[in-house]
């Protein structure tokens, strides 16, 4: 079952930390106003651990990965492997172009407060049609992955279930209701939305068709916190690499990526963004290139670049997934 990356025992850690916390307020749950806002730090966390986890198994076998798969799931707000049809096998054949569930120019092109706010919703109604038709290929194809989607919906239902009743049993149904919306419902929702918001962020206005194809938060504070997340760039360039080297990647392309994509702070971008821009236009961001709706004729990408960018569990899951005859 061990680590095939040494760099997981932090990942394990962090996945042990998320759950002790909300262990805690439902032991003390006046600790909730003061703990409340460090789950919905962890639950995020959790969500940036199943991109990786969905990028790059973190166990050497499969039912460990399924099991924590499953586990995860509890805490970030939905099953994990929602990942591989919408991000895996979909944003990263796509890349914000004609095809994407998750783009960002959907209905604007525009990049204001209003928009990255309601992203989460357009974003999530588009996903959920990748979604239902990777569960339908899988019931009609793969028996074995569509019992194991199923059990990550028990483990998620199931999960969430179990700490509502254990709330409502310890501390009645007012306090004990208040506790799980503000330990688990809470954070679940902040996670979802908030990792929809990042990748908004992360390709809003840039250039899908060269190198300029993402935006990254270089700094380390970020970086440390959500396990690399905010290399971006490095990530779609080998989506398939550990976390913990995407720090390797980003130096060697970082010199070829517009300076205006590396973004040092994510507080200050987000305030000059969304809130100095409106009244500076100069502070806000600019399409680069002709726009990710304007493919040029000469960067057509070809189905073997596009299956190389889906990363090893994309890969495994579009081998497994045959489409439906």
């Amino acid at each position: 079952m061990g680590l095939r990356y040494s760099a997981d025992w932090r990942t394990l850690l962090w996945t042990a930390m998320g759950p002790a916390v909300v262990a805690l307020q439902f032991a003390r749950p006046d600790l909730v106003p003061f703990l409340w806002w460090i789950s919905c730090y962890f639950a995020l966390s959790f969500g940036v651990i199943a991109h990786n986890h969905n990028h790059c198994p973190t166990f050497k076998a499969r039912w460990a990965n399924d099991m924590f798969g499953g586990w995860l799931s509890i805490f970030y707000g939905y099953p994990t492997f929602a990942w591989i049809p919408t991000h895996n096998l979909n944003h990263h054949r796509y890349v914000n172009t004609n095809g994407d569930a998750t783009i960002t120019w959907r209905f604007t092109n525009s990049h204001t407060l209003w928009v990255a706010c309601t992203y989460f919703f357009v974003s999530s109604y588009y996903q959920s049609g990748p979604i239902k038709t990777f569960i339908r290929k899988a019931k009609a194809t793969n028996p074995n992955l569509y019992r194991r989607i199923i059990g990550q919906y028990a483990v998620w239902i199931g999960g969430n279930a179990a700490l509502l009743i254990a709330a409502l049993y310890l501390h009645g149904l007012r306090v004990g209701g208040l506790l799980w919306v503000a330990s688990v419902l809470v954070p679940a929702f902040f996670a979802l939305w908030t990792i929809m918001l990042f990748n908004y962020d992360q390709h809003v206005h840039t250039d899908p068709w060269s190198q300029n194809h993402s935006r990254s938060f270089v700094g380390r504070p970020v970086n440390f916190l959500l396990f690399n997340n905010g290399l971006h760039a490095a990530h779609h360039e080998n989506p398939g690499e550990h976390w913990s080297r995407l720090t390797a990647v980003h130096a060697k392309i970082a010199p070829h990526i517009d300076a205006s994509l590396l973004q040092q702070n994510l507080w200050v971008y987000w305030l000059k963004q969304y809130f100095l821009a409106p009244f500076f236009p100069a502070l806000g961001t600019r399409q680069l290139g002709a726009g990710p709706m304007h493919p040029p004729d000469r960067l057509k990408r070809s189905q073997e670049t596009a299956d190389v960018e889906l990363g090893e569990a994309g890969e495994n899951a579009l081998s497994a997934v045959r489409p439906i005859a």
